[in-house]
């Protein structure tokens, strides 16, 4: 399998990263709305538990679109998804360690790791639209620490940002219509 065809494949299976996108902006989104109405505190745990649901989430998504929420078996790219996640997930110990004090800066430091894993998404998917993503979630995480921003406007600018960039990112995957060959 080609590089351009393994890309195509994951696509394909995951409507271009739209559905993982879009799950993920909702978890953000529900850590906002919890950072306003309970506590930062209550939306740390909001986004790291709802964290854990954006994968299947988003397969549920993409099946609902039409679309298979998997990759082909043997697809080349699938160790460097897996890659991917296990170096966010080694991240987001230091993020939670900042939560303990400071949650507002949790929700700052997840913008950058999760900026920083839409980047190999580039690679990935064969999009180059996630190097857009994954700079403007880096360079809101600098601006909301310039501003001193609080944990609900730094997880709803991630909220704003993620559901965006589904939108587009869908409205991309939607044009390529068929399974690849």
């Amino acid at each position: 399998m080609t590089v351009s065809a393994a890309q195509a494949d994951m696509r394909y299976g995951y409507l271009g990263g739209a559905a993982g996108v879009f799950a993920s902006g909702i978890a953000w989104l529900a850590a906002g709305i919890v950072a306003l109405a309970v506590s930062p505190r209550g939306a740390v745990a909001t986004l790291f538990f709802g964290g854990m649901l954006i994968h299947p989430v988003g397969i549920l998504f993409a099946k609902l679109a039409g679309r298979p929420g998997k990759h082909s078996k043997g697809n080349p790219l699938a160790q460097l998804a897996l890659e991917g996640t296990i170096g966010m997930l080694l991240a987001i110990p230091l993020a939670l360690f900042l939560a303990l004090e400071w949650p507002q800066y949790f929700f700052i430091a997840m913008l950058l790791i999760i900026g920083g894993r839409y980047l190999t998404f580039a690679t990935l998917y064969g999009t180059r639209v996630y190097w857009a993503l994954g700079a403007l979630l880096a360079l809101a995480s600098m601006a909301l620490i310039a501003v001193k921003a609080s944990a609900a406007t730094a997880a709803l600018t991630g909220a704003a940002i993620e559901l965006l960039f589904a939108l587009q990112i869908f409205r991309l995957a939607r044009r390529e219509t068929g399974a690849p060959s």
